[in-house]
């Protein structure tokens, strides 16, 4: 019976990791004849990005999706850590119940809803404090919120996996609770949170609507979180219906990139981050 789930497990997993690879490889496909056409370092060093006269700059749209992400994992992670403390550590049960009840229900709203709420009320409020109101800044907002809930959830889950006598030990002891969160339930429970913040950073790196209806999609490195800014995924977004040709190939190039960039931060978090502190 072993073996044959065995068997079982590994069939789902080559299917799984052979549609990533095979999506990877249209991409890069499609990519090539970019590739081919423009010299890769024109991707990085051209003037700007008008791809209809000849240029095609992405650098721009890497730093805007490196800083609006950045922005909102912070935000994200600073908010959703402290949600799974107060839902763990602090609430009454029936108030935690509730509470992760409302996480739940936020990670299930469109992207696009919580677009539509940045856009007619966020927006607003920014313009009254700078104009134009489409900014780094109403993307970091819109997206932090969206990041909360998936870095929450997934908290919430990894501190109640640590053992109660690990806990109740440090009580025993003289600990406060804090102390009790901070030296002993997190450390225990590092794995988990780490691994919930590096899923806020691919849901950050890889949204497009939100993000799109909120920033302003300037292509321009923004010298403020006030100026407009647009990123790779929404640069693709707002070009592939109507791009041909190399625009259309320089567009998955931008995808690639994307990819690449999530990849990378997967990869990094995997090889450096820690072992589960329990079995």
């Amino acid at each position: 019976m072993d073996g044959r789930l065995r068997a079982v497990l590994w069939v789902f997993a080559v299917v799984a990791s052979s549609i990533i690879a095979l999506i990877i490889m249209v991409v890069a496909g499609e990519a090539l004849p970019a590739f081919r056409a423009i010299e890769p370092w024109r991707f990085l060093g051209d003037a700007s990005w008008h791809p209809a006269h000849g240029a095609y700059n992405l650098a721009p749209m890497i730093i805007g999706t490196f800083v609006v992400a950045g922005g909102a994992v912070v935000v994200g992670a600073v908010l959703g850590l402290l949600s799974a403390i107060f839902c763990c550590f602090y609430a009454p049960k029936p108030v935690s119940m509730a509470y992760r009840c409302g996480l739940e229900m936020l990670a299930g709203i469109p992207s696009v809803v919580l677009g539509l709420w940045g856009l007619t009320v966020l927006v607003p409020v920014l313009a009254s404090l700078r104009a134009p109101g489409f900014s780094v800044l109403a993307a970091i907002v819109v997206l932090g919120l969206m990041v909360v809930p998936t870095i929450a959830l997934v908290a919430i889950s990894s501190l109640r996996s640590v053992p109660v006598a690990l806990l109740l030990g440090s009580q025993a002891l003289g600990l406060s609770k804090w102390m009790t969160i901070a030296r002993i339930a997190f450390p225990a429970a590092r794995a988990g949170l780490i691994s919930s913040v590096v899923l806020g950073i691919g849901r950050a790196l890889g949204e497009t609507m939100a993000v799109m209806m909120v920033s302003g999609n300037i292509v321009q490195v923004p010298a403020s979180v006030f100026e407009p800014v647009r990123t790779l995924a929404a640069n693709i977004a707002l070009e592939i219906p109507y791009a041909e040709q190399l625009h259309r190939s320089s567009l998955f190039v931008s995808g690639l990139i994307l990819a690449l960039i999530i990849l990378v931060v997967l990869c990094v978090a995997e090889w450096f981050g820690p072992e589960p502190a329990h079995d």
